[in-house]
């Protein structure tokens, strides 16, 4: 059985202390595909470190997250163009709109949102979409960007069915997390109904830990505790579910 964590923010200063041990749990207990998202530059030497140090596991990402919009996001947005035109990366992302910490900055998140589509469509990669209270916004970009060359994943899903096969229009999996253990996390009432090939199974680590690491720091072995529930709302062995979203992963990244 494979399993694939298609967002985990490995680099993170959370794992500084046990990054190998936990890299190592986590490929024990099956979970051997890593997809690393990008914050801004700050984090990309770690990110290409990671890359150095576990290269048959991780696969990087390229973009500018929107809470790391700000005055200087034209340069960042720079460095992402040139680093995408050095070498490979599996994804832009993570990239979208988040209005929960600031909401002055929507114009500049949906400039930002905007460019790293047309990235990603002029190197034929996925986009990885960060969402936060920010539904309408994020789908009224997709409505006037969408093409046959516009797919990816809505990481972090956590909208309502409706907002679920919305996504799914514009060629999007959604990303299902520790959300779905939480009692009041709703998705669990739904998202059975959502076909399995629309799934892709991740972490956000070290955030949102499911049940019953809740509150504690998440790490991309957990995501078997999210294989698990998927297990029981499908009706389906967790090999089943493990095997069919690992195969909607590798439809996305090409890896």
């Amino acid at each position: 059985m494979i399993i694939t964590d298609t967002h985990t923010h490995l680099y993170s200063d959370a794992f500084d202390e046990d990054r190998a041990e936990m890299i190592q749990r986590a490929v024990e207990a099956n979970v051997t595909r890593f997809f690393i998202p990008a914050i801004d530059s700050s984090y990309t030497e770690s990110m290409l470190q990671l890359e150095k140090d576990f290269p048959e596991h991780v696969f990087l990402m390229m973009g500018l997250h929107p809470t790391s919009v700000k005055d200087n996001y034209k340069e960042e947005l720079s460095l992402v163009t040139d680093f995408l035109a050095k070498r490979k990366f599996c994804a832009i992302g993570e990239i979208g709109i988040d209005l929960y910490w600031d909401t002055s900055t929507l114009g500049i998140q949906i400039e930002a949102f905007r460019y790293q589509i047309k990235l990603a469509k002029k190197y034929q990669l996925p986009i990885v979409i960060h969402c936060r209270d920010a539904f309408d916004e994020i789908f009224e970009v997709l409505e006037e960007e969408q093409s046959d060359d516009l797919f990816g994943i809505f990481h972090c899903f956590t909208g309502t069915l409706e907002q679920a096969q919305k996504a799914i229009s514009y060629n999007m999996k959604l990303g299902i997390g520790g959300v779905v253990t939480f009692k009041n996390g709703k998705i669990d009432q739904f998202i059975n109904q959502i076909d399995l090939k629309h799934i892709v199974l991740e972490t956000d680590a070290p955030y949102l830990a499911p049940k019953p690491f809740r509150g504690k720091r998440n790490e991309s072995s957990y995501v078997c505790k999210v294989l698990e529930k998927l297990s029981e709302l499908y009706g389906k062995s967790e090999e089943e579910i493990a095997s069919v979203t690992t195969e909607n992963s590798k439809a996305i990244f090409g890896i």
